[in-house]
């Protein structure tokens, strides 16, 4: 009898045989699971440990409403803190990334320190003192009572904390271009040229001020470090360091999103890595002058309308 001619029951060795080989792919892929899920734990109860004592108190903040015209636009209120030994804290860095989810850009403004600026239910001062007085809500009111910019939520981290987040996150440094000799009331010397920078290094190249450009030499380099870091966050070994940070955070970083919206929103991030960070300062050139105040010590007086219409146009939005 030939094989075509055989009508009898066909062999079930192979069948059982892939059926092992499904089962045992399964428990390896179920095995791998458990293995990242306690690593991820253990990361992030280390980070967590790590961050205690940390906590910033920023105190009570409304955002304001999307606008029903631009609804696929969130603007963050992104602050530096450094305490003066007082128990309150003057910010140091002030700035608004502007997402657009639809168009998939952002925008990054940096807000000079020393801006005259009008603080609600207080006097005019320099900008960073608004934290100073009355905590994250009195900035974001300043702001966006001077120039007109909605803001939606906010991030605020201490400096000190910075360093500590870096060192986790990236343990072998962020890659800065040095352009001149730094150490003058930074706590570090940097030496020019391309450096890969630790925590505390990376804190005195953004906070560094003691040269001709003065503070307008600190914000474009703060903006460098933003994009630095964004850069090197998208790098592939980064993933190893995610559960450990993600703990960090929770208390170095003080912020208005709930844990589920901060890993989505970042996640979101992340997958446009090839998106770049247009950016910009106010004050814009021309638009204002120096001068001082008994009251205020030196300052930045703006001119208002200029840097209104040029935020409304780097934003591409209106605003009032």
């Amino acid at each position: 009898m030939t094989e075509e001619q055989y009508e009898g029951p066909v062999p079930r060795r192979r069948r059982r045989k892939r059926l092992r080989v499904g089962r045992l792919i399964v428990t390896i892929c179920f095995l791998l699971f458990l293995a990242i899920g306690f690593y991820s734990y253990i990361q992030y109860n280390r980070g967590q440990s790590l961050a205690k004592g940390n906590e910033i108190n920023p105190g009570p903040f409304t955002g304001d409403v999307a606008d029903p015209q631009n609804p696929s636009v969130e603007n963050y209120l992104l602050l530096g803190v450094d305490d003066d030994g007082s128990g309150k804290s003057r910010t140091d860095t002030m700035m608004v990334l502007s997402w657009d989810k639809k168009e998939g850009s952002i925008r990054l403004v940096s807000f000079m320190r020393d801006i005259y600026a009008e603080i609600p239910g207080y006097q005019n001062y320099k900008l960073n003192t608004a934290y100073y007085l009355n905590g994250v809500q009195s900035t974001k009111d300043t702001i966006t009572g001077m120039f007109g910019i909605p803001i939606h939520h906010y991030v605020i981290v201490d400096f000190d904390n910075f360093e500590s987040i870096i060192d986790i996150a990236f343990p072998k440094g962020i890659e800065m271009n040095v352009q001149k000799e730094m150490s003058e009331k930074i706590g570090v010397t940097l030496m020019p040229g391309i450096r890969r920078l630790n925590g505390k290094e990376l804190l005195g190249y953004a906070r560094f001020r003691a040269d001709a450009e003065g503070d307008f030499g600190r914000v474009r380099r703060q903006q460098e470090v933003i994009s630095a870091l964004k850069d090197e966050a998208l790098r592939p070994g980064m993933i190893r360091q995610v559960p450990k940070l993600t703990g960090a955070l929770s208390g170095f970083v003080e912020t208005d999103l709930t844990a589920k919206d901060e890993l989505s929103k970042a996640f979101t991030l992340l997958l446009k890595g090839n998106v770049d960070i247009e950016t910009m300062t106010i004050p814009i050139e021309g638009s204002y002058d120096f001068t001082s105040y008994s009251h205020a010590g030196s300052v930045i007086e703006l001119d208002i309308d200029k840097n209104k219409a040029a935020l409304s146009k780097f934003l591409n939005s209106k605003i009032d």
